[in-house]
């Protein structure tokens, strides 16, 4: 326990700057646009107006208010987004270079030396890569929401509506980053295929990595679609296309299986959204389509150990 505790402060040490910094920035410009539209008079689509006259201060009580503090507490957690969704491009781009990298740079040989199996080196970076990246992604992109929640309460509040003690007692407040971190698990199990794609990948090639990565899924795809189309040959492209290919490249995408489980159509219900995303994610376990893609993702993975416990650089 405590080997893999120091691996994965090594991949920290390594990597902060892509792992940290990179969501970092994008919730600080994201707050910036949104201190910036504050300041313009256009954050708030808030402006009374009796006879064209506009009226600053105005207290908002009742079902409006009641309705507007349900809404806040319960999709505040959206102006996140733009950050979840960089996560994806951080654990694509970690797994291509995690193993490559190092052999590129001649580490592997220092590594090598230490009493460090490759199973504890390749499962670190997994681990980061599934679990320590999304967690420092979700904690900056709560901290941003709940930021942008506190300055729209403060606009409401120069116009005479005090929200603060309403959202406090709310338990949406409270439930929604929970409930975030409770899809953790469903999402490591739908970015294994890809995870253990691009570390199969990274493990293999000697260069031009990404070409290989990406190449790879989508050449097989075109070559499968093309014999299916001219020699009738009966292939089931589309399901290749989106089930292999896809799945390959697309899985570390937060909400993929959106995407790949087709339970789109239960999201309808609008009136408690959070929660039936919330069913809906964990819903999508009890399905088959899950679970051929996180079997294939650890056997790649664990190709990635074999093909690094016998590079020749060793």
């Amino acid at each position: 326990m405590r080997t893999m505790k120091w691996l994965i402060r090594r991949e920290m040490w390594e990597h902060k700057g892509m792992l940290v910094w990179t969501p970092a920035v994008i919730a600080g410009l994201i707050f910036a646009l949104v201190l910036v539209s504050i300041v313009l008079g256009h954050g708030v689509g808030f402006h009374p107006q009796i006879n064209g006259t506009v009226i600053n201060q105005v207290t908002i009580e009742g079902k409006m208010r009641t309705q507007i503090v349900a809404g806040l507490a319960q999709a505040y957690l959206a102006s996140a987004m733009p950050v979840l969704m960089v996560l994806s491009l951080i654990i694509f781009f970690y797994c291509l270079g995690a193993l490559h990298d190092e052999r590129r740079d001649r580490s592997l040989l220092f590594w090598k030396s230490l009493p460090v199996s490759d199973l504890q080196t390749v499962l670190s970076k997994v681990l980061l890569a599934l679990v320590v990246a999304p967690l420092i992604t979700i904690g900056i992109g709560v901290l941003l929401s709940l930021v942008i929640l506190v300055a729209a309460c403060l606009v409401l509040l120069s116009h005479g509506t005090n929200l603060f003690g309403a959202l406090l007692m709310t338990p949406e407040l409270y439930l929604s980053p929970l409930r975030l971190v409770g899809l953790l698990p469903v999402y490591i199990l739908w970015a294994l295929p890809s995870v253990g794609w691009l570390l199969l990948v990274s493990s293999l090639a000697r260069s031009k990595v990404f070409l290989w990565a990406v190449g790879v899924p989508v050449i097989s795809a075109l070559l499968l679609t093309w014999a299916d189309k001219v020699l009738q040959l009966g292939i089931d492209s589309p399901w290749f296309a989106t089930q292999v290919s896809m799945r390959a490249l697309l899985s570390v995408i937060p909400g993929s299986w959106l995407l790949f489980d087709n339970i789109g159509p239960h999201l309808a219900d609008k009136t408690d959204m959070a929660n039936t995303i919330f069913n809906s994610a964990w819903g999508s376990l009890t399905g088959v389509r899950v679970w051929p893609g996180a079997l294939a993702g650890a056997a790649m993975i664990a190709a990635s150990v074999w093909v690094r416990r016998r590079h020749e650089e060793a």
